[in-house]
């Protein structure tokens, strides 16, 4: 309750009256000045500190570039050694100014992981595209089979690899669906195998038809001499005795070697008076049933019982 003589208490003007002179006590003059040097050390740190960062990116771009090393992966690791600098440099910039860098940390930790757990699908495929561009399964350019796939590399990228398809298709897959599935690499090696099955009949000469398909592989001058071509037998069909002929061709010759190769099987083949058998199948027809009863007489009664029509007599 206030007095009962109704004056105002005398402590709150005595705490503005002390605040009032505790704000006079300060001279302005001199924090504005210390402020302004650390907010002018902060920026210089910052601008001198990006400027060699990048120039130690284009120096780290060009050493890389010497060395062989493949331009996807140059610039992948460019930009993170860029990265990595900066917020270097911004860290100390924040330390000149006076920030707590600890208490920085642990904000950029916290929101590192909130970003991390929503986009845990970007980040697997960022940790693909680390994976492709490092351990270099394929390269661009490369005839590959990925992720159920087929065809040339155009682009790895951080995020997803680019294909060309057989059929001129852009085909983009991501690179986790990439590095969890089977890679088969047809441009790894200079040459490639094509298998080529042809059946001859049961009654042809056998050795023959081995010689034959020899030859045959051996005039293409798409297919090359090492490693020699060989015929082999793959199975003994229901009609055919199925051979299976192996050559070897250059991986830019591969499909034409193989589509001449075929023709030329099919015409010597048939030339030489070997056959290309057709599926055969035997029929038996049997005249009696399991009982012993003739067909015929089954066929006919299931005729006369469907054609009569006649009406029964009436009852009594």
């Amino acid at each position: 309750m206030l007095p009962a003589t109704g004056t105002t208490p005398a402590a709150p003007r005595e705490a503005a009256s002390a605040l009032v002179s505790e704000l006079r006590g300060i001279d302005w003059l001199h924090l504005l000045e210390a402020w302004g040097l650390r907010l002018l050390a902060a920026v210089a740190i910052f601008v001198a500190g990006r400027w060699l960062a990048q120039r130690l990116g284009n120096g780290l771009d060009r050493v890389m570039a010497r060395a062989g090393v493949d331009p996807t992966l140059g610039g992948f690791l460019r930009n993170i050694a860029y990265a990595v600098m900066l917020v270097l440099v911004i860290m100390t910039a924040l330390t000149a100014l006076g920030v707590p860098t600890t208490s920085m940390f642990a904000i950029l930790g916290a929101a590192g992981l909130a970003v991390g757990l929503a986009l845990k699908d970007s980040l697997s495929n960022i940790a693909s595209g680390v994976m492709l561009i490092v351990l270099r399964p394929f390269r661009t350019g490369d005839h590959v089979v990925a992720a159920g796939q087929e065809g040339t590399v155009l682009e790895v990228r951080v995020f997803q690899t680019r294909l060309r398809g057989l059929d001129h298709r852009v085909i983009i897959l991501p690179n986790s669906e990439i590095t969890t599935a089977p890679i088969i690499n047809y441009s790894s090696l200079p040459q490639r195998r094509f298998d080529v099955t042809v059946g001859v009949g049961y009654r042809d000469d056998l050795q023959q038809a081995r010689d034959l398909l020899v030859r045959i592989a051996r005039d293409e001058p798409l297919v090359l001499d090492e490693p020699a071509p060989v015929v082999r037998v793959l199975n003994l069909g229901e009609s055919s005795v199925d051979l299976v002929l192996q050559a070897f061709a250059a991986n830019d010759d591969f499909i034409e070697a193989r589509s001449r190769v075929v023709e030329a099987v099919r015409n010597q083949l048939i030339g030489h008076g070997l056959s290309i058998p057709y599926p055969q199948r035997d029929l038996h027809v049997y005249h009696r049933d399991a009982d012993g009863r003739p067909l015929s007489e089954l066929l006919l009664r299931g005729v006369a019982d469907d054609g009569d029509h006649r009406p029964r007599p009436p009852r009594g």
